[in-house]
């Protein structure tokens, strides 16, 4: 059982158990390799797309803007878990520490409220390029860009700063197991030792303004998209929007 501090309610613990697939260890090894190839593989792909986006200057574009911090948002997502994993599917030490915990939510909640308006922003740019190409460069001028950058990045990290205070101000029981590889809000939920539905009804709000919301806007926007070029007349601008 892992330690906690001084505290009567044991809500502060030290660290947490994560079991991931504890009841199946012969699958352990066979999955460390997976996600060690999974992982090689995708930090190499984010990280050229990083890197080409901004040292290549024909790619200093607004959709490669996008891109490139859709990669980055990648590449958090990807460094935020598995190197933490490995050692657990590796070896008998199963735990991660309180701050380890905390930190791994934050990014979590980060990236993923970030990316979903990030993603309507890229359908956006997209929308105005083929509906609206003369106004392209006067309506995705760079400094706008790179404030609606930056706007996504902080509304992804308000996002993430109410939510993991709110889910770690909870008490939490004294065993400190949580079912599953990685910290995350239904996971350390399930540990809280009062009534967390105001904490769903939270979790679900936001779900919906961060994923069902943009993913509305993203459909609508290529269904624009879809009509304006069924509607071109010529062979050659279909092909040069696809």
């Amino acid at each position: 059982m892992p330690k906690t501090t001084g505290r009567t309610n044991q809500s502060y613990p030290v660290s947490f158990i994560l079991l991931g697939i504890s009841e199946w260890p012969h699958l352990e090894k066979t999955l460390f390799w997976a996600v060690i190839l999974f992982f090689t593989m995708t930090t190499l792909c984010n990280s050229s797309i990083v890197l080409l986006s901004f040292m290549d200057p024909h790619l200093h574009t607004p959709m490669y803007l996008f891109l490139g911090n859709l990669s980055f948002l990648d590449l958090c997502l990807t460094t935020a878990s598995v190197p933490q994993m490995l050692p657990h599917l590796w070896g008998p030490d199963k735990s991660i520490t309180y701050t380890g915990c905390v930190i791994q939510l934050g990014v979590f909640l980060w990236a993923g409220a970030t990316e979903g308006v990030l993603l309507v922003e890229m359908a956006f740019d997209r929308y105005i390029a083929v509906c609206q190409p003369l106004h392209y460069t006067f309506l995705m001028h760079r400094p706008l860009c790179w404030k609606l950058v930056f706007l996504v990045w902080l509304s992804g990290l308000i996002v993430s700063l109410f939510q993991s205070s709110t889910t770690f101000q909870l008490p939490f029981c004294p065993h400190h197991l949580l079912n599953g590889f990685l910290c995350e809000m239904p996971v350390l939920m399930h540990l809280a030792c009062v009534d967390t539905t105001a904490n769903e009804w939270q979790m679900t709000m936001t779900a919906v303004i961060f994923t069902m919301v943009p993913l509305g806007l993203i459909l609508a926007s290529y269904g624009c998209i879809a009509q304006a070029v069924r509607s071109m007349k010529s062979e050659e601008g279909k092909k040069k929007t696809i």
